[in-house]
This record gives structure tokens, sequence and C-alpha cells, in this order.
């Protein structure tokens, strides 16, 4: 390969039209192919492969950098094999929050890749860094922070938040942690449904994950508050200082919903009992948070016209996620309910200037921002280059408005409403195992003769009996997931803890999932989707039956 050949790699210098059309035929025969794939009576592109450990062990034994490259319309084809038994978000994909990724924004990541926009400085990334303070500026204004005042970034998901809250929550109360290291007394606070995302970011900051207290949820799976309290107190009494409350506002299995009014209700009243500093609250709204769309939404006189149950059920929700603006950060999952491409996660701070605490002194920045030239300079954050996503959350904003995030979000819980009610009706040995909570998620979980999930829930079960459920419920996982081609669902081995009469421990929940995030999927689809149930079952009672279960 020779230098000039190596040259038309890329787009143009000079716009010249020769090698803008030659791109675009790359991307067109890209689109064109997978487009093939598709079938929306199937949750995948084309078949589906059998990738176990042989398969990518051969990989690894003969794969090989080429010698010459092997010219672009070979790659493009290669893209298209990898394309081949992708999961894809049509009606019958029910598994989890990876959405499919609207065309708005789709164009704001190719804007992003072709401006190659570093959101770490606006002389290197001018767009990256104006789209982001636009979003930080919508969504602040959105879920009720005051935005003069309140900041943010772009982070790499959820965890990036829950982990950057922890560290501007230790630097808070010890400023000069950053230089001398954390005390060995801090303690951090979430309840036993959340993501595992804190216990991570307090492995990884050195609290340690002894010093990660869980909170016992309740029969809606949000914080048990008096537990909380309880929780707090002991840990104060001890010497312990508490540094950090995540509350989940949409837990990821079941949609819970922690109060987080009470809890920094909660959290005040300790902190002026022990005379201690503010403790950090982070509203753990990756997913959940989109809700707050409907923070100002007049359910009065509904002016979108959402069906009755509908709209009950956003009142619902709008009760608790009208509250995220009194906690101290909180976050946005675009690639969730944003129906953004990965990876595109906001984190916001209710109080900008704590960023401050955060930021590194120009002489250890010689490369980028202590310049005259340049004001947006992020050496606050963790990351040092910065994928510039705000682009493509920019684009998806303006693209749906409030209105079209409304109509998505809706139509979940219509979704939702009508799965529940047609599954048991169809299905009677099947228990609702998040009944109290309402959103894009169904959890249910099946039973040998009849459903008795309020007898598990209430505490009234015995570990053996939990267990028991348990393992059938395994077996129809690995039914269902054999057959995803066809209607893709999720499951979870811990959708929640319940006590059982017989031991001390708090035994986990396991549960099959149906998460509406297609827009594809409505009402009109459910009944498929519930045969798809009823004959996983059928081939389970088949498998089964010489078995006593």
């Amino acid at each position: 390969m020779d230098f000039k050949s190596v040259q038309q790699l890329f787009p143009s210098e000079d716009g010249n039209k020769l090698q803008q059309v030659t791109f675009l035929n790359y991307i067109e025969n890209l689109i064109e192919n997978i487009d093939l794939l598709k079938d929306p009576d199937k949750s995948t592109l084309g078949n589906i492969q059998d990738k176990n450990n042989d398969f990518y062990k051969e990989i690894i034994e003969n794969t090989y950098t080429p010698q010459s490259g092997i010219g672009m319309d070979k790659v493009v084809q290669e893209l298209i094999n990898l394309s081949e038994g992708s999961p894809y978000q049509t009606r019958n994909y029910v598994t989890n929050s990876i959405p499919v990724a609207s065309m708005a924004a789709i164009i704001g990541q190719l804007t992003t890749a072709l401006l190659n926009s570093n959101s770490l400085w606006d002389v290197y990334g001018p767009a990256a860094t104006e789209a982001e303070v636009r979003v930080i500026s919508m969504m602040s204004k959105l879920v009720g922070y005051d935005f003069t005042k309140s900041w943010g970034y772009t982070t790499w998901g959820g965890q990036g938040a829950v982990f950057n809250g922890l560290r501007l929550a230790i630097v808070k109360q010890f400023p000069h942690s950053n230089e001398e290291g954390i005390p060995n007394n801090l303690y951090c606070f979430a309840s036993e449904n959340a993501h595992y995302s804190l216990l991570k970011s307090v492995e990884a900051t050195g609290i340690g994950s002894k010093h990660l207290v869980t909170v016992k949820a309740g029969s809606d799976h949000s914080m048990d508050l008096a537990d909380l309290r309880s929780k707090l107190e002991e840990v104060i009494q001890k010497g312990g200082i508490p540094v950090y409350i995540a509350a989940t506002t949409g837990v990821t299995d079941s949609f819970g919903i922690d109060d987080v009014k009470a809890i920094k209700e909660i959290s005040t009243e300790l902190e002026e009992k022990y005379q201690l500093k503010p403790i950090h609250i982070h509203a753990d709204s990756a997913m959940g948070g989109f809700y707050s769309f409907f923070r100002e939404y007049d359910f009065a006189n509904n002016p979108l016209q959402f069906e009755e149950n509908v709209v009950a059920s956003l009142e619902k929700i709008n009760e608790r996620m009208q509250h995220i603006h009194l906690a101290d950060s909180c976050c946005f999952d675009f690639h969730k309910l944003g129906q953004n491409p990965y990876n595109a996660s906001l984190y916001l701070v209710k109080n900008g200037q704590d960023f401050g605490l955060l930021d590194l002194e120009e002489f250890d920045t010689p490369y980028v921002g202590n310049r005259g030239y340049g004001s947006y300079h992020t050496g606050y954050t963790l990351e040092c280059s910065r994928m510039g996503s705000a682009v493509s959350i920019y684009a998806s904003l303006l693209a749906f408005g409030v209105e079209g995030y409304q109509q998505l979000l809706a139509n979940y819980i219509r979704v939702n409403l009508a799965f529940r009610e047609k599954l048991v009706s169809k299905i009677p040995t099947i228990g609702i195992t998040n009944s109290e909570t309402i959103g894009p998620i169904t959890t249910f979980r099946l039973y040998a003769s009849e459903a008795s999930w309020h007898h598990e829930i209430s505490g009234q079960a015995t570990l053996q009996e939990v267990e028991t459920t348990n393992r059938l419920n395994n077996y129809l996982f690995e039914i269902l997931g054999k057959n995803r081609e066809g209607v893709f669902f999720g499951d979870t081995k811990k959708q929640c803890l319940v006590d059982v009469v017989d031991s001390k421990n708090r035994c986990p929940i396991y549960a099959a999932k149906f998460f509406s995030i297609s827009p594809y999927t409505t009402v009109e689809h459910l009944d498929h989707i519930i045969d798809a149930v009823e004959k996983a079952i059928s081939e389970l009672e088949e498998a089964t039956s010489e078995v006593s279960i």
C-alpha cells in the first residue's frame, strides 16, 4: 500500500465531491446490508451464532493484522458480518435497557466522529463543549436545579456518575483528601436493590466494600426509610462518618423509586443532631430520571390525552421523581431511555462550584486549558480526553423535545400495564413481582402450582420454598434465553431480597423481566409476546415431566 492509498482512507480535507461520494457509498452499503438482516418478528439481526469458548479460542488463534490493508469494500463487508446475530430492538426485544438509537442520536454521534470533538477543552472540541453546556442547561432546568448554579459533564455511564459523585462527597467533607488520602472511617449507604456501581466505587476510592452499608428495601422495592435511619445512627454512634447516600430513582430490575425527599429530611435531621457536615445525596437517576420530563406536565388537563390508567401511573412516578432536585447530584443515561447509542451519560451537580474542589492546578495540566484563548477546560473530570457524547444528546433533545419523550415514556407504561393484565390472566401460575411499581419494566416469577408472590414478599415462605421456586425460574431463564431469537426476554437472579421464616438471612428472588424499550413495541404485539412465555413454560414442563421440582 502506497502513501496515496493511505490518504484515500480519510475523509477529504477540501470537501471534494469524489471522496464525499465514496464515503457516503460505504455508509449506504453498511446501512442497506444491516437493514437486510432485519425482521420485525425477530429480536436479532439475522441468525444467532453459537459463540462458545471454542469460537473465541479459534478467533484468538487465527486472527492477525493484515500486512497490507484489505480495502474499504472488504472492511465494510467485515462490519456487516459482525452485525449478524446482534440483538436488535424490534417489537420483540424486551430484555433490558438497551434502546434502538434514534436517527437524531446516530447523526449526532456521527457528527462527533467526523469532527473528532474532544470535550476536554473548547479549543480542541468547540462542538462538544458547546453541546455539553447546552445539555447541562436543558437538563438542569428539567430536573429543577437552579441552572445558574448547577453544572455537570458527560461521562462514561451511570457508574461514572456514581463514582464521581463519591469523589465529590469525600472532598467536600475532607478538602485535603486528594493530597493526604482518605480517613478510614467513611461510610456509604445504598438500597440492597441498588446497582452495583457503588460497590465498585467504594472499592476504587479506597473506602472499602465493608464500609458500604446496604439498606433493606420494602415491598415497592424502594429503600426502607426506618432501616436507613437506624443504620445511619448506628454508624455515627460507633465513630463512623456518613459521606454518601445513593438514592436509586428507577431500580434497574424493578424500577423501584427511592424517596429522595424523605432521605434528604433524614440526613438533614441527623446532621443537625450529631453536628455532622452535610452528607452527599446522589440520585442515581440514570434510567428513571427521564420521567422528570413529566415534572411540569398538566395531569389535570392531560394535554397529550393519555389513557386514565397511564396518567394515574405517571402521577405516581412523578410523586417521587419531582424531588430529584433535592439531591446534590444526579445523572441521565441517554443510552437508556434517552434512545441514544452507547455511551451517552450526563452527570449533574446541584452546586457547580463544588467542582473547584476537584480541579487541577494549571501547572498540572500544561498541555491544555491554561492559555489566553479558550474558556472551557474540564480539569475536574476523572477522564482527561472525553468523547463528545453531548452532541448526540443535544441532537436527541432537539428532535424529540419534551412532548416526544413524554409520548415514548408513556407508551412504555401503557404497554406494561397491558402486559401485566394479559400475563396473569393467561398464566395464573405467574406472579408479578414488582406490582407496586410501574414504568418500563415488569418482573414476573413462575410458580409450580399457584402464584404465591405475596406469600414470599411478606416473609412467610421458607428458605426451601423460595430456593425451589428460584430453581424453577432458572430453568425458565434457560429456555427463554435459548428462544431469544424470537422474543428476547431479560432475567435477574437478584431482583430483590426477601425475609424467610427459617433463616436470618434474606434470600434473593429470581425473576424474568419484560423491559419495554423499543418504540415499536405496542399493546397490539403483547399476545405474541405472552405466547412466547407460554411456549417456554410448555417446554419446561416437558423437560421436567419426570423430575420433581
